[in-house]
C-alpha cells in the first residue's frame, strides 16, 4: 500500500459514496487508476466500502461493551459463538483482564440482559462476565487511517 492508496481510503473514509471520477480529480490521477486501486484493494481485503449505520437511528437504543474472562483453550472457540450472536456488532480478542471483549446493539435494557443471560450466559467455557452500557456516544468511526 502506498500514499495514493492511503489518500484514496481517506476520501473514501469522509465520504463512502465518493465515485471514482471525483477521487481522481481530487488526487489529479485518471479515473481508470483510482478504479484499479479500488478493485485491488477491496480484492486483497484491505479496504470493505460499506454503510455504516447508526444504531440509535435504527431502533437498537441499549449498546453495552461486554467484557469476558475465558477458560485456557476456549478463547477463539467463545469469541466464534459471540460472533454468530446478531447483537454483536463487534468481537475482539484481546490481552489484559479480560480475553474478548464484545460491542452489542440491542432495543432495550431488558433486550440486554435477555442477552447477557441467554446468550453470553449459555457459552461454555466463559468463567467472568462485565458488562459496561453505553450512556453516549460521542465518536462513531472506522477511520484509523485519517
Amino acid at each position: 500500500m502506498d500514499e495514493l492508496d492511503r489518500r484514496i481510503i481517506g476520501i473514501l473514509q469522509q465520504d463512502g459514496r465518493a465515485s471514482n471520477a471525483k477521487i481522481a480529480r481530487q488526487l489529479g490521477v485518471s479515473e481508470g487508476t483510482i478504479r484499479r486501486r479500488l478493485k485491488r484493494l477491496i480484492e486483497d481485503e484491505a479496504i470493505q466500502v460499506l454503510a455504516l449505520p447508526e444504531p440509535s437511528k435504527l431502533g437498537y437504543s441499549t449498546e453495552a461493551i461486554v467484557a469476558l474472562q475465558v477458560d485456557p483453550g476456549k478463547l477463539e472457540d467463545v469469541a466464534a459463538e459471540l460472533a454468530r450472536a446478531p447483537e454483536t456488532l463487534s468481537v475482539s480478542v484481546t490481552t489484559g483482564a479480560f480475553d474478548v471483549f464484545a460491542w452489542v446493539a440491542l432495543g432495550s435494557p431488558e433486550q440486554l440482559h435477555s442477552f447477557l443471560l441467554g446468550v453470553v450466559g449459555n457459552i461454555s467455557g466463559v468463567k467472568r462476565s462485565e458488562t459496561f452500557v453505553t450512556l453516549s456516544v460521542k465518536k462513531r468511526s472506522f477511520a484509523p487511517l485519517s
